[in-house]
């Protein structure tokens, strides 16, 4: 497939880059790099350490890095390690400085020769379920017996529940999912829609999604709690030092409760679909920007209802909005990008500017697909590459290829890829470059953006 040079504005928002370092390098600790003014840090990618969204490097753990990196003024190199196991291995080699996940603290850090530093944190196993009014809550294990509760096959998931059943003398209805590619935040997302009853995962994992479904229950612990933190080498001591004193906060920044509140508290839960709360359209009008959208809808060659129907799944057509992952305005543009495409990220409140700025992004985002030739194909491309960055877009693509389905295609070809990006299994196959996407949020993304353009566009020419 060809991509044209939109790569490039991809890997120009990036930061991770990937260097060598040699045998010597393996001892290096916190002056030399200093020095150097480069840290590495290596990480897993998933929702609540690091990912890519809206070309921008986004997750908890990688802001928090990202702060102590700057508080040093070092240039912060992020890499991707396959698995836990690999996280050591580069930490070892001299790959990277720090391991910026949460290692569980236990007997095996020891003998990997680590030391352990930064925020320590506390993890354990919860239950999920529905906290609506109709529903009762469970708050004891043995209010389990009985119930279905629903995990995947081979995870620390069913063994911990398959511990907990024995435990109570069975009773205990493990349930596994018919389809086995179903994710974790898809099995969190059937409990809040009353589909399932129960899931298991992780308290940080539960915390990230009540974030988007705000019915769920995630208080019952059904697991001991579990220290962890980040870990440098042992020859590393006055890194581990630097980064304990950073995350002491004696200066009283508090970007670690910021970050906290940022991922793990602030609501993203989805705009509804058409139909609850989209205002109804009377005399042919939308918004006071309308003017703007007939405007600049021109630049696309696209209906301005279509542009009208992305600014309202942005922002609702507020202008000075400014969603949880920092995109203002109208068109939801982030900092980053405003500043790549010549504005600056104030001029994102003016609604004009911001307009501007998201018809010239996607004007960008659309040369990306100069191979597809279907016009709406070519829109729910271009639609998906604005919500999730254009690089998870064309891992979907890879993978969608690769699995024997139609790249160029949306609908049941590449949309089915978007949404398996969330699992391990398909974001670190070697075809994707762009690695974990909470893919669901996209595909209802393309599909909401256009409903509401229907109805827009026929209310508005009647």
């Amino acid at each position: 497939m060809k991509k044209n040079g939109v790569l490039l504005i991809v890997f120009l928002l990036l930061c991770d880059c990937y260097g060598k370092r040699k045998p010597e390098d393996i001892a290096i600790d916190f002056p030399a790099i200093v020095e150097k003014g480069e840290i590495i840090a290596v990480t897993l990618n998933s929702s609540t350490t690091y990912f890519q969204y809206k070309m921008q490097p986004m997750g908890y753990e990688y802001e928090l890095i990202s702060d102590f990196a700057a508080a040093h003024q070092l240039k912060l190199v992020m890499k991707v390690a396959e698995n836990e196991s690999r996280l050591i291995e580069m930490l070892q080699s001299g790959e990277a400085d720090v391991v910026a996940y949460p290692m569980l603290i236990d007997n095996r850090m020891n003998q990997n020769d680590v030391l352990i530093c930064g925020h320590e944190r506390q993890t354990y196993l919860v239950i999920v379920q529905r906290a609506n009014p109709e529903d009762t809550i469970i708050s004891d294990v043995t209010q389990l017996i009985g119930k279905d509760v629903y995990v995947n096959t081979d995870t620390r998931y069913q063994m911990r529940l398959e511990n907990l059943n024995s435990e109570l003398g069975g009773g205990i209805h493990i349930m596994n999912p018919e389809n086995e590619s179903v994710s974790i935040e898809d099995l969190i997302e059937k409990v809040s829609t009353g589909q399932i009853p129960y899931t298991v995962c992780e308290d940080d994992i539960a915390r990230l999604n009540r974030t988007y479904f705000r019915n769920i229950d995630i208080n019952m612990e059904i697991s001991f709690k579990q220290r962890s933190s980040w870990a440098v080498r042992r020859s590393a001591p006055l890194l581990a030092a630097a980064i304990n004193e950073w995350a002491s906060n004696r200066k009283g920044i508090n970007t670690y409760y910021a970050v906290s509140k940022r991922y793990f508290e602030r609501s993203k839960e989805f705009i509804p679909i058409l139909g609850t709360i989209v205002p109804r359209v009377s005399n042919g009008q939308i918004s006071p920007y309308d003017h703007l959208f007939k405007k600049y809808a021109q630049i696309l060659n696209w209906d301005w209802q279509l542009l009208a129907s992305i600014a309202y799944q942005e922002s609702e057509l507020n202008p000075s909005v400014v969603a949880w992952s920092g995109a203002e305005g109208l068109m939801g543009v982030m900092p980053t990008t405003a500043l790549h495409l010549g504005f600056q990220p104030e001029d994102m409140q003016d609604p004009e500017l911001c307009i501007r700025a998201g018809v010239e992004c996607l004007m960008q985002f659309r040369k990306g697909f100069s191979d597809v030739s279907d016009s709406l194909e070519l829109i729910k491309l271009t639609l998906a590459s604005y919500n999730a960055g254009i690089g998870h877009v064309y891992d979907a693509q890879q993978l969608a290829e690769k699995y024997g389905k139609n790249p160029n295609i949306w609908t049941d070809n590449v949309a089915e890829f978007i949404l398996l990006k969330s699992e391990p299994q398909y974001h670190t196959d070697p075809v994707c470059k762009f690695g974990y996407l909470r893919g669901k949020e996209t595909y209802t993304y393309v599909a909401e953006v256009l409903e509401r353009y229907i109805y827009y566009k026929k209310t508005t020419e009647l």
